[in-house]
């Protein structure tokens, strides 16, 4: 993002609900405007057309480039991208390092009958009381914005699970967050099988 800002201050630059929250304020930081937005490869191109975004991209490694490209995802493209930014750089050890870093979960799964993934998340949405949080964001699910990280839950569009993923500063802020929200989903859901 900071290599396509450089050549296009005040660019949009989308991104979907599961990344880091480290990086709005990155995208900030380089003269850009975040936008996040739900998860899915058609989600996500559809955003980058209706808001002339520059770049777009998922946690789970699609990117979609439309500055110097076509706007479809192409992993090659991608590739050479990143080989091409990392060519300019003395010392990539030292760039990778100075890039934000958190502690986090990988996706985690809540399986659910068929639909349930959807009533459920539904219910946490209208209901869930979650302690002191900065933000509850509901573009897709509920991902929720504390001071010292950030626990969201989302139902999946393609299997009938509710996906869980966590982030924060430390290891007590991560089971804080964990806690809260498994409060809430057991509140609404009272045999869930939670992953953590």
């Amino acid at each position: 993002a900071a290599d396509v800002l450089s050549r296009n201050p005040g660019g949009k630059i989308i991104f979907d609900v599961k990344c880091t929250r480290n990086l709005a304020p990155w995208i900030r930081q380089h003269g850009g405007t975040p936008v996040m937005w739900k998860t899915g490869h058609s989600f996500i191109k559809s955003k980058l057309i209706e808001e002339k975004a520059l770049l777009a991209g998922e946690m789970s490694g699609h990117l979609f480039f439309k500055e110097r490209w076509y706007g479809f995802d192409d992993g090659l493209y991608a590739g050479a991208r990143l080989l091409e930014l990392l060519s300019r750089e003395q010392d990539i050890t030292a760039t990778l390092k100075s890039l934000p870093d958190s502690l986090n979960t990988p996706e985690l799964q809540v399986r659910t009958a068929e639909g349930e993934n959807h009533t459920l998340i539904a219910q946490l949405q209208k209901n869930a009381v979650f302690d002191n949080p900065q933000q509850v964001i509901t573009t897709d699910g509920l991902r929720v914005e504390y001071s010292d990280g950030f626990g969201l839950a989302r139902a999946s569009n393609t299997t009938p699970v509710v996906v869980l993923r966590f982030e924060a500063d430390n290891q007590a802020a991560l089971q804080r967050i964990q806690e809260d929200f498994r409060r809430n989903i057991l509140q609404a859901k009272a045999d869930a099988q939670l992953p953590f």
